[in-house]
């Protein structure tokens, strides 16, 4: 084999997310392209990018390269299909996309495959978006549905959706008193302004509000009109789906559903800028302001009161409302969580950078930055993440999801990345080579000392790392004998040397049935919420809440762990909830994944349990729902280090401050 040709970095394989592995073989064994490669390019270009192995095989979490004999017979191929309008809608690749690896003396090919830019998504097969179109999920290569695809084209169609004209909305149609509240709040900020002086249509026309179409001569609101000022009945008529909802919840191992709401109940007008009026003074309270300076005047907001703002006006403008899902923010004791309806419109590497601006709403964006609500030089993220950073807090973790709908996320903890506790029982623990590791790896052990794991993902997203990076920095630990590896390839888990991560038995007792129960050796770390308190269990001590729930010192939410132990009414109000698979035993999966993620909110809830309050195989369960939703991040499983233990409890991860 040529020198030339580098080696692949097989430790980068089985870690990576955005990896497709095919045999490439063809007929005679000795390589083709194969046929369902341009459903992988289509989902991954339509996704976040992504690499395809030619000539790597992958069974379970073994990966075995195979020769290519003939490249570049396979390379003409890719690229004469690439350029082929009628198979491809468009052609990403560049002669670097494409190059030739090598793995234990063979030659595979690596491509290479950019994320499509807004503009040019949807990439789609055959000369027809409509069954056409792929996105990358769960590993997979899925069919996008017609809806999507057109929502796509809108996207790529549209630079700002907010500027349609609506046929046959009014000023009727409007909320006076928003209009009324919005004019003061421009006149005060400028009261020199010579809009000011403008009667009220006059002023819409001024702001985006009202528009004429110069080429048919149409006229009328446009749709940021609308969702700015209108009322809830119109807005719905217009935007079917629209739904804004704040919640203030408690914390997730106390009872109740929140403690204070917003939401669409007829009380208000129902537009986005009493949503925002509403919210904002709810979101703040309770931040604490030192006294500072400014010039002659003390400062009446921080930091954190401007990255508040920020993220509550970039949920709201950035929000494609024809979508299904709804824009909601909550707020806990030590966390906000914000997510829009769609997907972002720039890469999220740009995003974090600054300097990008592509907001889907730009009318709605000028009109809350006329009375000095955020900006409009794509610097809305970047002012989010300096607000913490001041604060040290740990970053906030922005991303998308596309299920069960496609929405943005983002949340936001106050809580240290590197808590003087944590840091001091680091030192302790690791002794003098904690001062060796770069920062990157200090975060990592942060990580899994203050959450109990950490995994490839985490890191690449709490640290804005590289994937080959995070790679790099988990292994090095693990070389160390300071991170120790549970699970392989995509599954892997990292927690700290020595440090106990408790286990079922340490919650349920000792179960003489289970062939997974593991010693752990005890470690001297103590650490803050989500570590592991290492004095002995008091397993035989059982304690529950007012619902009948498990209470665990060693997790932050209470287990279901027996229906029969509930009360009656907690009982009965999870049979509820599953009572439409219990009546149906063919469901459709989004609404059997509803009913999961209602009975595994703020609370763990054993497998057993789970099946028997849906009336299902536990097994199939698991295997069917469970598994995927985990995957996705949609659950969260108690017990990482034994994943498939039958007495693992599943949570809905809530932290994520987002799930409604």
């Amino acid at each position: 084999m040529s020198d030339s040709i580098p080696e692949l970095d097989m430790q980068s394989v089985r870690e990576s997310s955005d990896l497709e592995c095919k045999r490439a073989g063809g007929r005679d064994g000795k390589g083709a392209l194969p046929l369902d490669f341009w459903e992988t390019y289509s989902a991954m270009a339509n996704t976040d990018g992504g690499v395809v192995l030619l000539g790597m095989q992958q069974k379970a979490d073994q990966f075995i390269p195979h020769h290519i004999e003939k490249p570049d017979k396979v390379l003409k191929d890719l690229f004469d299909t690439a350029n082929n309008r009628g198979k491809v809608s468009i052609n990403l690749l560049s002669n670097a996309s494409a190059r030739l690896v090598q793995a234990e003396g063979k030659t595979l090919i690596s491509v290479s495959i950019p994320r499509a830019t807004r503009e040019q998504r949807p990439v789609f097969l055959n000369g027809n978006p409509l069954g056409n179109t792929y996105i990358r999920l769960h590993e997979c290569d899925q069919r996008l549905t017609d809806d999507a695809v057109k929502r796509m084209l809108a996207e790529q169609q549209e630079d700002s959706r907010d500027t349609k004209i609506l046929k046959g909305y009014t000023f009727e149609d409007l909320s006076l008193e928003t209009l009324r509240v919005y004019r003061q709040v421009f006149s005060n900020r400028q009261p020199r302004h010579p809009w000011n002086e403008l009667e009220l249509h006059a002023f819409l026309r001024q702001i985006g509000a009202w528009r004429k179409d110069r080429e048919s001569g149409e006229e009328g609101l446009t749709a940021a009109g609308l969702l700015m000022f209108g009322v809830h009945p119109a807005i719905q008529e217009a935007f079917p789906f629209y739904m804004l909802d704040y919640q203030e919840l408690p914390e997730v191992k106390t009872e109740g559903r929140w403690i204070d709401r917003v939401t669409l109940d007829g009380t208000w007008s129902g537009n986005v800028y009493d949503f925002y009026r509403r919210v904002y003074p709810k979101l703040v309270d309770g931040l604490k302001v030192p006294f500072e300076l400014e010039g002659d005047q003390r400062k009446e907001e921080t930091a954190a009161h401007e990255a508040l703002r920020e993220a509550l006006c970039n949920v709201i403008v950035h929000a494609d409302y024809s979508d299904r899902c709804s824009v909601f923010v909550v707020k806990r004791s030590h966390l906000f969580g914000f997510r829009n309806p769609g997907l972002m419109r720039i890469p999220l590497e740009f995003a974090l950078q600054g300097g990008h601006p592509d907001c889907r709403n730009r009318t709605l964006h000028q009109m809350f930055r006329h009375v000095g609500i955020g900006d409009q030089s794509g610097s809305g993220i970047p002012t989010i993440l300096s607000g913490w950073h001041k604060y040290h807090w740990r970053p906030p973790m922005l991303e998308e999801k596309r299920e069960p709908y496609d929405q943005t996320l983002l949340t936001m903890r106050m809580i240290d990345l590197f808590p003087p506790r944590v840091v001091d029982a680091l030192r302790e623990h690791v002794g003098e080579s904690y001062d060796q590791l770069v920062h990157e790896e200090r975060v990592a052990l942060a990580v899994a000392a203050v959450e109990g794991t950490v995994n490839h993902a985490r890191l690449c997203a709490i640290g804005n790392q590289h994937a080959a990076d995070a790679t790099r920095h988990l292994q090095n630990l693990v070389g160390r004998n300071l991170l120790e590896q549970t699970g392989t390839s995509r599954g892997a888990v990292y927690h700290i040397k020595g440090m106990r991560i408790p286990g079922p038995e340490d919650v349920f007792g000792s179960h003489p049935y289970s062939e997974n129960s593991i010693g752990l050796e005890e470690s001297s770390i103590d650490l803050e919420r989500n570590s592991i308190d290492l004095e002995e269990s008091s397993i035989g001590l059982e304690e529950r809440n007012e619902a009948g729930m498990l209470i665990s010192k060693e997790f932050d939410r209470p287990f279901v762990d027996d229906l029969q132990r509930l009360t009656d009414k907690q009982r009965k109000s999870m049979e509820s909830l599953a009572s439409l698979p219990r009546e149906k035993r063919k469901l459709q999966k989004e609404k059997m994944e509803s009913v999961i993620r209602e009975l595994c909110r703020g609370h763990y809830i054993k497998l057993g349990c789970i099946a028997e309050l849906v009336d299902r195989n536990a097994v199939s369960l698991r295997n069917q729902y469970l598994n995927p939703m985990k995957k996705a991040q949609v659950l969260k499983i108690a017990f990482p280090r034994t994943p498939n233990d039958p007495r693992q409890a599943y949570t809905l991860n809530e932290e994520k401050g987002t799930d409604d």
